[in-house]
């Protein structure tokens, strides 16, 4: 676990504070309990199950997503979960909204807070979709206002105004940024003011355009200081952070950086490419 998750060693959080959240997979509820029981006694703060994965390898070995058509397992897995660690210590649930059905996912939840879930996090695609069009957010708030426990929505809140719409449909007061957070790393600041997390920026106040290499630069700094830092590993974490960007967001200079062999190479390239005047 210190290995996998560094921050386990610094009370659970980065070093600007965030709070880590453990999160484990599998279809067995034994392993999984003792598993949690370890990450709490390495330093865990909070455990999260995974039952969203829509990898086939993780599905083919009984984990993720493939776990969504066995809701009586997901239960016992909660449950065992939920047995295993402090009662201070919370255990969620992370759910897609079924298999290959958007229904499935109303069973499936009661399911996961009868075993104990403290809340959960529902992305708002089915197994069967992947990452493919379209979301389905109104089930999200159905689950919602049924359980009465705090329910994450998730899934395809690439703007602020997705995040609005998603807001609107759902009723949720809680959300989970992933791709989004790493292709758009201001976004996660935008939504944080629109919840009153963090105060609005005053009338007039020019925001800060974002730039890729300071934040990238602190990145490797975290790096190095959770011994994360050999020089074949943030070569590829770098390029895979910035391949995402590419794919799913705006950033224009990944040609310019993926035959890169070092971190400097790269720094420099993207230097280069802030520097260059606009086409």
């Amino acid at each position: 676990f210190h290995r996998h998750i560094p921050e386990l060693c610094t009370g659970g959080l980065t070093l600007n504070g965030l709070p880590v959240q453990v999160q484990l997979l599998g279809g067995d509820a034994d392993p999984k309990a003792r598993s949690a029981g370890v990450a709490c006694e390495a330093g865990a703060r909070a455990i999260d199950i995974n039952f969203g994965c829509p990898a086939p390898t993780v599905n083919r070995h009984d984990g993720g997503a493939s776990l969504l058509k066995h809701p009586l397992r997901i239960r016992e897995i909660v449950g065992a979960m939920r047995a295993a660690v402090p009662k201070t210590i919370p255990v969620s649930a992370k759910l897609r909204l079924g298999w290959d059905s958007i229904d499935s996912i109303h069973e499936n939840a009661s399911m996961a807070a009868e075993g104990g879930a403290d809340w959960l996090t529902i992305h708002a695609r089915t197994r069967v979709q992947g990452y493919a069009p379209p979301v389905f957010w109104k089930p999200i708030g159905e689950v919602r206002e049924r359980l009465g426990i705090p329910v994450v929505a998730n899934g395809d809140i690439w703007t602020i105004e997705d995040f609005r719409r998603c807001r609107d449909e759902t009723g949720c007061r809680h959300f989970m940024l992933g791709r989004s957070a790493l292709t758009n790393p201001p976004l996660p600041l935008q939504v944080a003011r629109e919840l009153g997390l963090v105060p609005h920026r005053h009338d007039g106040e020019a925001t800060p355009c974002f730039e890729w290499l300071p934040l990238l630069q602190r990145f490797i700094l975290y790096m190095r200081h959770f011994d994360q830092a050999t020089p074949n590993r943030m070569v590829r974490r770098l390029k895979q952070w910035l391949n995402m960007a590419r794919l799913f967001g705006d950033f224009t200079a990944f040609d310019t950086i993926k035959r890169a062999e070092s971190v400097e190479e790269i720094f420099d390239a993207l230097a280069i490419a802030a520097a260059a005047p606009p086409r």
